[in-house]
């Protein structure tokens, strides 16, 4: 606006110093000048006015990583979208809105598509509509009436991968190496078709002489002889470390959970969350995965004092010093999942990755690796 009076107040005195020294030569410039500068902010400020923009999301969540598609109505007046650009915090900067994407219609419709690499929430601030005329004398910025978005970013989650012992190649089910639900169910709950990979001692071999076909055994776990992950995200220097232990924390969970059914023990919970193979109570454990913070104020998890029959997956940000009772709890076998960049003082080697962390096996009744030192 002040270059666009200044526009007009120099083509006043032009106008005037035309009139005082009788030069007619500078009324015309003078004229010239007056009327740029005195309607270019009127024409600016009606653009502005009939103008409006307003941004669109379909969800509330996302998960890491993922893209997030976006739509931004921009309306305009009758006296069109003069020099248009769209700043928008989604977009991560300006859209030109070109001559050629503003034809005919009072309505355009812009798509961007965003990427958030860390989980949490998010508040999008609002779009803004900017006009400026050719000559760049004004430019007006009108924010959107619509208000920020709250979105939801969720941790990613991966399938494990699993590693093969010394010398061995690195297969997707190695032999000698337990698949999850090795360590997921017990209890036998019914039939079904036969899986690749699945070992013999599943298969029923009843069925298979009674002509039913090859089929395996479906196991069930029930409360205490199911598998348990307990997250601990006490550390000195919270960041990429951390973000992996919630990460493995959430793929172990959903994986164990849609075989067999689970439980989940966040930081300073007493009663771990149970979630089934409908992934029922899944979406809201997810939710707290992604807004829960780690550092040395982390409060620690409690696992309750009984003994279970399943494996405990204790997801670590930090090495910290297994506690001595959890050892004596894992009666079905007790697996420290820690970040690739922390290497555990134990005997054990990794059996699997997921998000950046490896699984080291510690006990097992009747297959893991005894704890042959305490980890520190």
């Amino acid at each position: 606006m002040r270059r666009a009076a200044g526009i007009a107040a120099g083509g006043g005195a032009l106008i005037l110093a035309a009139y005082a020294f009788g030069d007619a030569e500078l009324l015309v410039p003078g004229v010239a000048f007056a009327l740029l500068g005195g309607l270019t902010a009127p024409w600016m400020w009606w653009a502005a006015h009939a103008a409006s923009v307003r941004r669109s999301i379909d969800t509330e969540h996302v998960v890491e990583d993922q893209p997030l598609e976006a739509r931004i109505e921009v309306r305009r007046g009758v006296l069109g979208l003069p020099g248009a650009e769209i700043l928008d915090s989604l977009a991560g900067g300006t859209i030109q809105l070109s001559p050629s994407s503003r034809p005919g219609g009072r309505t355009i419709e812009v798509r961007v598509v965003g990427r958030f690499p860390r989980r949490g929430r998010h508040e999008l601030a609002a779009p803004s509509l900017a006009l400026a005329d050719p000559l760049g004398l004004v430019r007006i910025v009108r924010p959107s009436a619509s208000g920020p978005d709250s979105l939801m970013v969720l941790p990613r989650t991966e399938r494990l991968r699993w590693i093969a012992g010394p010398g061995e190649e690195r297969l997707d089910r190695p032999s000698g190496i337990p698949g999850i639900e090795a360590f997921a169910a017990l209890e036998v709950d019914g039939l079904r078709p036969y899986r690749p990979g699945t070992p013999a001692s599943r298969i029923s071999w009843s069925a298979l002489a009674r002509g039913a076909g090859l089929l395996e055994r479906r196991l069930r776990a029930e409360r205490d002889a199911g598998p348990l992950v307990i997250l601990d995200l006490r550390s000195e220097v919270p960041g990429e470390d951390v973000d992996a232990a919630v990460r493995a924390a959430a793929s172990l969970t959903l994986e164990l959970a849609r075989r067999t059914g689970c439980e989940l023990l966040l930081p300073g919970d007493r009663r771990p969350a149970q979630i089934g193979p409908d992934l029922g109570a899944w979406p809201a454990a997810h939710a707290r995965l992604a807004l829960i913070e780690g550092g040395a104020t982390s409060p620690a998890p409690w696992p309750s004092s009984g003994v279970r029959s399943g494996a405990i997956f204790y997801v670590a940000a930090a090495p910290q010093r297994l506690p001595s009772r959890l050892v004596r709890l894992a009666q079905g076998g007790l697996v420290l999942v820690l970040p690739v960049s922390l290497a555990p003082e134990t005997r054990a080697t990794p059996r699997f990755e997921v998000t950046g962390c490896r699984g080291y096996l510690l006990s097992e009744r009747g297959g893991m690796p005894r704890v042959t030192e305490q980890v520190a």
